[in-house]
C-alpha cells in the first residue's frame, strides 16, 4: 500500500499518518509473518523511541482497517502479517519452528463439509496446522 493511500485511508476514519504507522505497517510487508516483538525490533532500528505498546496499539489499529491480519502459530504472541496477500493455511513445525504456507484450496473438502454439516465458516486467515515438518521427520532440521 502507498503512503499516499495509507494516509487517505486513515484520513477518512479521522485518524492520521504517524511515522509510526507507517513503520509498523512497512516492518509487516517486509518480515512477512512477524510478532510483534519483532515488528518493534525492526521499527527500533529505525526509531529508536517507539516503545512495544505503541507496536500493539499500532497493529490493532492496522487490524481493524483491514491492512494487516493476525494468526497464532504458538503458545505466544500472535503473528501479524500483510491481509492483502493471497490467504493461506499456515504449517508450523514443532521441532524446528519452521512456517510454511499452503493454498487454502487444500483444505477444500473439510471447509465444505463444516459449511454444510454445522453452518460454520472457516476463516482460513486464522488457520494454522501444527506438526513435524520433512527435515525434521528426516532427522535434517532446518
Amino acid at each position: 500500500m502507498s503512503e499516499s493511500s495509507l494516509a487517505e485511508m486513515l484520513r477518512s476514519r479521522g485518524l492520521r499518518l504517524t511515522a509510526q504507522r507507517q513503520l509498523v505497517l512497512q516492518a509487516v510487508l517486509d518480515l512477512g509473518h512477524a510478532t510483534p516483538e519483532q515488528v518493534h525490533t525492526a521499527v527500533r532500528e529505525v526509531a529508536a523511541g517507539v516503545n512495544i505498546t505503541t507496536i500493539y496499539r499500532t497493529l490493532e489499529l492496522l487490524e481493524r482497517l483491514g491492512l494487516v491480519t493476525h494468526t497464532h502459530l504458538s503458545h505466544g504472541a500472535p503473528t501479524y502479517h500483510a491481509a492483502g496477500e493471497h490467504q493461506h493455511v499456515h504449517l508450523v513445525c514443532r521441532e524446528c519452528g519452521a512456517i510454511d504456507e499452503i493454498r487454502p484450496e487444500l483444505l477444500g473438502p473439510l471447509v465444505d463439509r463444516l459449511a454444510t454439516e454445522r453452518g460454520f465458516r472457516v476463516d482460513i486467515g486464522h488457520v494454522a496446522l501444527f506438526g513435524v515438518c520433512g527435515h525434521c521427520e528426516d532427522g535434517e532440521p532446518k
